[in-house]
């Protein structure tokens, strides 16, 4: 595969893998079978579709693929869909470029942790413009290098600040370690392409992989987004909520997962953060796929 041709499949993971997240139910999110939070999939669908090229823009550096990616989602969204998709995405797209095949999950992880020490203080800057522009809920205000001001160290160092407080932040600061030791070995080897019908829906067999990975970082994480917008002592009631789904053998068959979602809709909880971690992990089980070529998206 050559490195355009490379970019290329990535760029087609990553809307895969968008497209994934809003095509099950993953509680408290918004999906094709469950709006919420003032949104529909679509929406999210669109941003996904506005970032892909700015996010994978050959040659670019990882703070100008979130500053434009940001701005291309928020032209088309007209809100914060995807933020923390993009932020953990970026280095990855990034890491692409670095490899020269897609075959091994330790040449990839590699490339990432070589990307993230690359980082450098313009990242860092084009990041802080970036998150300031969406003002995510629950941004509130650091104490050192808040994201309002301009930072003086690079962009890993930033992330390592946050990292107690942000799982995504955490993400930079750790090497994807959350990522490449918990979520995608439960996805990789043996990823497939996982389908959606033509009403934006995954089929049985992809919502179950979807929906295991989603609550084993759920489960495991205490939600970063939960815990900034209500506090510890929710995130920790949904976490233990998510460890019990988690031991279910399908919880999409039980009308209880469906009115559990809707109850954290109803309330205003959404495990935000535990989505982004998703999608970023189906990234890069799609990117590794033993037969992902089969199925490039142009």
């Amino acid at each position: 595969m050559t490195p355009a041709r490379r970019i290329q499949f990535a760029k087609a993971c990553f809307l895969h893998a968008c497209r994934l997240d809003v095509a099950v139910r993953k509680p408290g999110n918004v999906s094709a079978v469950s709006p919420g939070h003032g949104m529909d999939a679509q929406r999210f669908i669109a941003s996904a579709q506005a970032a892909a090229a700015p996010l994978f823009e050959a040659g670019a550096r990882v703070g100008p693929r979130i500053e434009a990616a940001m701005a291309a989602s928020l032209a088309v969204a007209g809100c914060n869909t995807n933020l923390g998709i993009v932020l953990l995405c970026a280095p990855i797209a990034a890491a692409v470029e670095r490899v020269d095949s897609l075959a091994s999950a330790q040449q990839l992880r590699a490339a990432v942790a070589a990307v993230l020490a690359d980082l450098d203080v313009a990242d860092a800057q084009a990041a802080y413009r970036a998150i300031a522009r969406v003002n995510p809920g629950g941004l509130g205000h650091a104490q050192a290098q808040d994201v309002r001001a301009a930072p003086s160290v690079d962009l890993r160092a930033a992330m390592a600040l946050a990292a107690p407080r942000d799982n995504i932040a955490a993400q930079y600061a750790n090497g994807y370690a959350d990522l490449f030791e918990l979520a995608l070995p439960a996805l990789h080897p043996g990823f497939t392409p996982m389908r959606v019908n033509a009403d934006g829906v995954a089929d049985a067999d992809s919502a179950a992989c979807v929906q295991r990975v989603y609550l084993l970082l759920l489960g495991t994480l205490a939600d970063s987004h939960i815990v900034r917008k209500h506090g510890e002592s929710v995130a920790q009631t949904v976490m233990r909520s998510a460890q019990g789904w988690l031991a279910t053998a399908a919880p999409e068959q039980d009308p209880a997962f469906a009115a559990w979602d809707e109850s954290l809709k109803a309330r205003g909880i959404n495990p935000g953060t535990s989505a982004d971690l998703t999608v970023a992990a189906l990234l890069l089980a799609a990117l590794l796929a033993p037969d992902g070529a089969a199925w490039h998206e142009t």
